[in-house]
């Protein structure tokens, strides 16, 4: 047999190994493909570990575009059809999702994104993130075949195991829950795992991203976050609702870690010191990811990789690799930001394209089979039982729902939509 044969011999017999242990089991691996195999040869690798391990996106915005598109009519929506070909799809360059390119892309599981704009902030957000919860839920059911929603890292395993792509959910904003606790509690009964705590508007309890670090900080935003938002995160870790830092500014990032019993995400950002936006992560809040055992996924959005508008596959190699270099293999994920973005990577155009990004991989003698399982999901999954985790002894503690209320006098500004109670 040929050499390059005998080396595929190997990675199918490894692949096959993996197999044999149930999903989220660390299998040590000796060997690995061909570090001098072509691109074909390292898709195929690829392909193949991505049917054996899981691959988790931390964040799609498909929920939103069914909403601008269709006005969450799914009656008029086909998940099944090619929507590269489909009018308005096709027209948009924020459109990269359908079932067929996620069959094709090896995807696993998806955080679907409930996101609402910064102007639903002082009228309907929480109306509005309920209907994109029920339309995520809606989208799941109509097609069953596919798709299934999961709330839990266990769930995430069984979808896998059956075939079919987990459907999680995350509330992209803390506008979401207009300053209120039972909302969030709320929004956790129907279904979401993750909030993202701001958005790019800041709340009265936390301070978003500003879009420069030229552009002057409004003062009546909080630095980080106040009392209230700290109780947000506290009551965020007893529910098992993950805390999400992308979209916040780095004060928040830091105040977030130091409050949180948890392990915190960061669903779709990347790193500063190679694009200083102030969406991503700088070396030091990477750092304390790392000691809180959390997880940074990186996005696929140009601007977040190379601060321009043109970038490669290498591009974002270069963020996993930087990540994994200061906080360690273990705290690495992929959220790519798939139809929230509209420029992208040339070879990583859609959800199709996971696999070309292992394939890259594949050339690095820095990732073995092992890590290459924990960068698609064994990473995430570890976050997410954790949290589960520290829900559950939380409860066992007899910790309580929390009931502070944000003081009238730190709300941004009037709300004149709200009853008003007075109290006795």
């Amino acid at each position: 047999a040929s050499h390059d044969a005998v080396v595929w011999g190997a990675v199918v017999a490894v692949v096959s190994l993996v197999a044999l242990g149930s999903v989220g089991v660390a299998i040590p691996l000796a060997l690995r493909g061909d570090l001098s195999a072509d691109l074909s040869q390292r898709m195929r690798t690829a392909e193949l570990l991505l049917k054996e391990t899981p691959l988790i996106d931390g964040h799609n915005d498909l929920p939103w575009n069914v909403r601008k598109f269709m006005h969450n009519k799914l009656h008029a929506f086909n998940f099944t059809a090619e929507l590269s070909k489909v009018r308005p799809w096709s027209r948009s360059s924020w459109s990269h999702t359908d079932l067929p390119r996620i069959k094709k892309g090896h995807v696993s599981a998806q955080f679907w994104a409930a996101y609402v704009p910064c102007g639903s902030q002082f009228l309907n957000a929480v109306q509005l993130t309920i209907e994109q919860l029920d339309l995520i839920r809606r989208l799941v059911d109509q097609y069953p075949e596919h798709l299934q929603i999961a709330v839990s890292a266990a769930e995430v395993e069984t979808a896998f195991r059956q075939g079919r792509v987990a459907s999680l959910m995350g509330v992209e904003g803390g506008h979401a829950i207009q300053n209120s606790l039972g909302v969030l509690r709320a929004l956790y009964e129907l279904g979401a795992r993750y909030m993202t705590l701001t958005h790019t508007c800041s709340t009265a309890w936390a301070e978003s991203a500003r879009p420069s670090e030229a552009t002057p900080k409004d003062p009546s935003v909080p630095d980080g976050l106040t009392k209230f938002g700290k109780t947000v995160v506290r009551e965020m870790n007893r529910l098992g609702l993950m805390v999400d830092l992308s979209h916040t500014s780095q004060a928040t990032m830091r105040a977030a870690l130091a409050a949180s019993k948890a392990p915190i995400i960061f669903s779709h950002s990347s790193v500063y010191a190679l694009c200083p936006s102030p969406r991503n992560v700088p070396d030091d809040v990477i750092r304390q990811v790392a000691a809180n055992g959390g997880i940074i996924m990186v996005s696929f959005y140009s601007h977040f990789l190379t601060c321009g508008e043109e970038a490669e596959v290498r591009h974002v190699v270069e963020h996993i690799n930087y990540i994994r270099e200061v906080a360690g293999v273990d705290h690495v994920g992929i959220g790519a930001d798939f139809d929230g973005i509209n420029k992208l990577p040339k070879g990583l155009e859609d959800v199709s394209t996971y696999p070309r990004l292992f394939a890259e991989l594949l050339a690095d003698p820095k990732w073995s089979i092992e890590d290459l399982k924990k960068l698609a999901g064994l990473n995430i999954l570890r976050v997410m039982k954790e949290v589960e985790q520290v829900s559950a002894e939380l409860r066992s503690k007899g910790v309580t729902p929390h009931e502070d209320e944000l003081p009238a006098s730190q709300m941004l500004k009037p709300n004149n939509c709200s009853y008003v109670f007075v109290k006795d």
